[in-house]
């Protein structure tokens, strides 16, 4: 889920000098790419001759680019076509693990993509599958109930208008199936007059895509896993592109950044445990040039974390973010 844009037919990588400069790659080791998309960091990373890339993507047409990169630099490059949140079961050597990297936004090719329907100009049948998904777009707003994909579009597009545009949706698909073009017609008719700084069915395709590809527990067992194979000393870097995802991985870094007597999402007798420290207390933004050359950067929000200790309890990390898994396992009834 690589967040880049194409600008005279070369990708750019979103924050990349702050990324190389945290990560200071001169000195060698091994980095995971989990967001590999068209290779922006890893192809950086791998210019020195002492450093190997892991790079995974659950994106299946990321393959293509994968290979490029393979044939350039043979045996210091590893691609792998899973979701990030199977990061544990890699096979690396992880004394020499030196940072693990998510960028969480999506490349223009995949926006482009009529095949998984991400953009309100495509036309055809609702998909948004990233790869290795169970279900579709379409499955959801033609087989869930009303209130289900109330709670779907609220949750997860935080859409003030989630129960008129589930009612709509309802009512709609009683007489046909609906498709990529209806569902921005239903939406652009609800909101009819309203002006807004994103177009009107930004916050509903994004409801839909998070719910499709499972992103909430992918990002939170992807971190888990990341921290869990990182030595001591080792990075987890991760780029967000809203305030949902961003919440989360705040979240994960700030509270186990922290040594509490207690937290109130533990019970008393258990401590919260500082098992990591921030490379910077406030999240990083692009820089000026960089937006003006990358419009699509202007939400990235970059957070960084060391970690100092090994630990196996994520309990309250869990129960923080109980209410989102619960609207993710809607998804028992497709």
């Amino acid at each position: 889920m690589s967040a880049t844009i194409k600008l005279e037919k070369k990708h750019f990588p979103v924050m990349l000098n702050e990324l190389i400069s945290i990560i200071s790659p001169l000195y060698g080791g091994t980095f995971i790419d989990c967001t590999f998309g068209q290779g922006g960091y890893s192809k950086e990373i791998l210019k020195n001759s002492k450093n190997k890339v892991l790079a995974i993507d659950r994106d299946k047409e990321s393959l293509i680019e994968a290979i490029k990169v393979k044939k350039k630099y043979k045996n210091r490059f590893v691609f792998e076509n899973i979701k990030f949140s199977q990061i544990n079961d890699l096979k690396i050597n992880k004394e020499n693990l030196r940072a693990i990297i998510f960028d969480l936004g999506y490349s223009l090719n995949q926006m482009k993509d009529p095949n998984k329907g991400l953009s309100f100009s495509s036309t055809g049948d609702l998909n948004m599958q990233m790869g290795l998904n169970d279900f579709s777009a379409t499955d959801v707003v033609n087989k869930l109930s009303e209130q289900n994909i109330e709670k779907i579009l609220r949750y997860f597009g935080e859409e003030t208008k989630s129960k008129l545009i589930a009612k709509k949706i309802s009512f709609r698909r009683k007489n046909s199936k609906i498709r990529t073009q209806d569902l921005v017609k239903i939406i652009e008719i609800i909101k009819k007059g309203k002006k807004t700084k994103i177009h009107n069915s930004t916050k509903v395709f994004q409801a839909l895509r998070i719910f499709v590809n499972k992103e909430i527990s992918e990002l939170m067992y992807g971190l888990i896993n990341s921290f869990k194979i990182l030595p001591i000393g080792g990075m987890i870097i991760v780029i967000t592109f809203h305030s949902i995802e961003d919440k989360i991985v705040k979240f994960f870094f700030k509270n186990y950044s922290q040594k509490k007597n207690s937290s109130r999402y533990l019970p008393d007798n258990i401590q919260a445990e500082k098992l990591f420290n921030l490379f910077k207390k406030k999240h990083l933004i692009p820089s000026e040039k960089e937006l003006k050359e990358n419009i699509s950067s202007r939400s990235a929000k970059m957070r960084c974390a060391v970690k100092v200790k090994n630990s196996n309890n994520f309990e309250d990390f869990f129960r923080k973010f109980e209410y989102l898994i619960d609207v993710e396992n809607l998804s028992k009834e497709l």
